[in-house]
C-alpha cells in the first residue's frame, strides 16, 4: 500500500495529516480485535455506502426512524446487525437509543464487535470528510491483509451505566496503562475502551484533526493555524449541524 499524500490538494496540508491517515489505512487493512482485515475493509466500504442508502434517507425524513421499514442498500457482505449499526451511526446518530443498541446485541452482534465497528467508522468519517473538505478524491480502500482477529478483551472492562462495558481510569493497567495517562478522561473516550486500539486510533487522529487528548482540558492549547477559540467555534458549529446530543 502506498502512503497517503495530499501534495495535489488546492490548499496547503500539514504533513502530519497524511502520516496519521496512512497509519489508519494500514491498520484498516489488518485484522483487528474482533473483525478480520477483509471485514474491516468491508466496514469502511459500507460507511461510504450509507450516504447513498434510500432507507437511511427515508428514516432521516421520518418523525421516528422506527416508523420506516425496509432493507438498507448495502454490499451484502456483513450481517444485518452490523449494517444497521454502520448506517444508523453514519446517517442518523442523534436518534440512537439504548434499546436500539440492546436489540442489536441481542441478535448476535457482540459488544466488542459493536465498539470496533463504531471506532472504525468514526475514523473513516473523519478522513473522508477531511478529503471532501479540501476537495480531493476519497482514498481507494486498501487491500485486506490475511490473518485472524486477536479476540482480545481487556480484563479491566466492566459494565457501568453506559450501553457497553468500559475501562474505568483506575483499572487501566497492564496492556491498557497507556490509554488514559493516569488522568480522568471524557466518557466519549472511555466509550471505545472495550477495544483499546480504537482509543489509540482516536488519539492518533485527534492529535492532527483537533488536539492531542492530553491538551483538550487546557483552554490555552491550540494547534496549527487556528487558535483555541476558532477551533471550538468550528467544533461547536459542526456538532450542532450533526445534531450531536453528547
Amino acid at each position: 500500500m502506498q502512503d497517503i499524500s495530499y501534495s495535489t490538494a488546492l490548499v496547503p496540508v500539514r504533513g502530519d495529516f497524511a502520516a496519521a491517515h496512512t497509519r489508519f489505512w494500514k491498520r484498516l487493512s489488518s485484522p483487528g480485535a474482533w473483525w478480520t482485515g477483509a471485514e474491516r475493509v468491508t466496514i469502511a466500504a459500507e460507511v461510504r455506502q450509507a450516504r447513498h442508502c434510500a432507507l437511511c434517507q427515508a428514516r432521516r425524513d421520518a418523525l421516528t426512524p422506527t416508523a420506516v421499514e425496509g432493507e438498507h442498500d448495502h454490499h451484502g457482505m456483513l450481517s444485518d446487525a452490523a449494517v444497521e449499526v454502520i448506517h444508523r451511526v453514519v446517517t442518523d446518530p442523534g436518534r440512537l437509543s439504548r434499546k436500539w443498541c440492546k436489540d442489536l446485541l441481542d441478535v448476535g452482534l457482540s459488544a466488542e464487535q459493536y465498539i470496533e465497528l463504531v471506532g472504525t467508522l468514526v475514523a473513516m468519517v473523519s478522513i473522508d470528510s477531511f478529503c471532501r473538505g479540501i476537495g480531493v478524491p476519497l482514498h481507494p480502500l486498501p487491500k485486506p491483509q490475511p490473518g485472524a482477529p486477536s479476540y482480545y478483551r481487556p480484563p479491566g472492562a466492566v459494565q457501568e451505566d453506559a450501553w457497553v462495558p468500559m475501562i474505568p481510569v483506575d483499572r487501566a493497567t497492564g496492556a491498557e496503562a497507556d490509554l488514559y495517562g493516569g488522568q480522568a478522561v471524557g466518557n466519549v473516550v472511555r466509550a471505545l475502551s472495550l477495544v483499546p486500539d480504537e482509543v489509540r486510533t482516536l488519539y492518533d487522529l485527534s492529535a492532527v484533526h483537533y488536539l492531542p487528548m492530553g491538551q483538550v482540558r487546557d483552554p490555552s492549547a491550540s494547534a496549527g493555524a487556528l487558535n483555541r477559540m476558532q477551533i471550538e467555534l468550528i467544533a461547536g458549529r459542526v456538532s450542532a449541524l450533526r445534531q450531536c446530543f453528547y
